[in-house]
């Protein structure tokens, strides 16, 4: 049953009496992909993406999947490179990319239950993806800025306090911190179960004492004030006694990340980058925050060996050639405007 504050999803596009035509075809795929335990939020990303094409195809009085060429997709990718946003921004190569293997995906569903005679998408060529580093990490005094902005006198405040502390201790995902029900959270073991996270996979990750602390104290004091219908089984609630929508919580954990003003910006996962690199420079092993992380290949983690400086400059410093600390000839140079220097103007 859709949570309050959950975006509804969107009519397909097109007529659906036709059993030929795309509406009706997608509507077949989408379920498809429930009866093969796909999430609903990966139904839902497709079934947008695939209606966008849909509409435009539309408006081209393309009507059915076997009018469909590799030409006519080749015109909609240059659409979409040329596509602004509600920001007047170009779409990222990210997002186009995302687009373009949805329509790819539904074509070839299309092509293997015999629904056109060959594949369109087979050979269309997707945008190439740069390599992205996190836009920005916290340190660890930037962190313990943003936790202290929580008001812990008040209930709201410890139930924040609460939220961010699980997210810096754990580095879940926002959906995983929105999933999370109450007996989720083991306090005698120390750990934190994650149900169908990414991929509907499983997992079982250690929480610190700190937040395991203010969960409890969350948890047995504040959430009962807010729980309103018994049978909710959500661990953190809204104002309102519900469960959080995604959105929600990322305004919650925003506001606070905003108002520490570190110069930094982001929300949830923000946490998660930060809990990867300060573990990884703290010396964990990279598959121990591949585990955390709940990445199913360590390529994806290992985009924080980049992101962790800290034991790259320890080795720079130790063998450079060039380092401070050598002695005879290669002396630090004199501040600027001592005697015998020249101030450069």
């Amino acid at each position: 049953m859709p949570r309050k504050g959950d975006r509804q999803p969107e009519k397909i596009e097109g007529d659906a009496t036709d059993p030929r035509g795309m509406a009706a075809l997608l509507a077949a795929y989408l379920e498809s992909l429930r009866m093969r335990n796909y999430s609903e939020q990966t139904v839902e990303k497709r079934r947008t993406h695939t209606n966008d094409f849909i509409r435009w195809a539309g408006e081209r009085s393309l009507t059915r999947p076997s009018e469909i060429t590799r030409p006519i997709l080749e015109r909609y990718q240059r659409h979409l490179f040329c596509r602004r946003d509600l920001h007047d921004r170009p779409l990222s190569f990210r997002n186009q990319h995302c687009r373009l293997s949805s329509l790819r995906s539904w074509f070839k569903w299309l092509a293997q239950q015999r629904h056109v005679l060959h594949n369109p998408a087979s050979e269309l060529e997707l945008p190439k993806l740069g390599h992205r580093l996190p836009k920005h990490v916290l340190s660890q005094q930037d962190a313990e800025e943003i936790l202290s902005q929580t008001d812990v006198s008040e209930p709201l405040g410890i139930r924040d306090r609460a939220i961010l502390e699980t997210f810096y201790s754990t580095g879940i995902r926002r959906q995983e911190m929105v999933n999370l029900n109450v007996y989720d959270v083991d306090a005698d073991r120390g750990v934190v179960m994650i149900r169908q996270g990414k991929g509907k996979k499983d997992r079982v990750i250690p929480i610190g004492a700190r937040a395991l602390a203010w969960t409890e104290k969350y948890r047995l004091e504040i959430r009962p004030q807010l729980l309103i219908d018994p049978a909710e089984q959500a661990l953190y609630l809204t104002r309102m006694g519900e469960r959080f929508s995604g959105a929600g919580m990322s305004l919650v954990v925003r506001t606070y990340v905003d108002s520490a003003e570190t110069g930094k910006t982001g929300s949830c996962h923000l946490f998660r980058h930060t809990m990867a690199t300060l573990m990884l420079e703290g010396g964990a092993d990279l598959r121990f925050i591949q585990a955390m992380l709940g990445h199913a290949k360590l390529d994806t983690t290992q985009i924080y060996t980049q992101v962790s400086i800290r034991k790259l400059k320890e080795i720079h410093e130790a063998t450079h050639p060039a380092r401070m600390s050598r002695e005879s000839s290669d002396q630090s140079p004199e501040p600027a405007g001592e005697a015998g220097q020249e101030t450069i103007e």
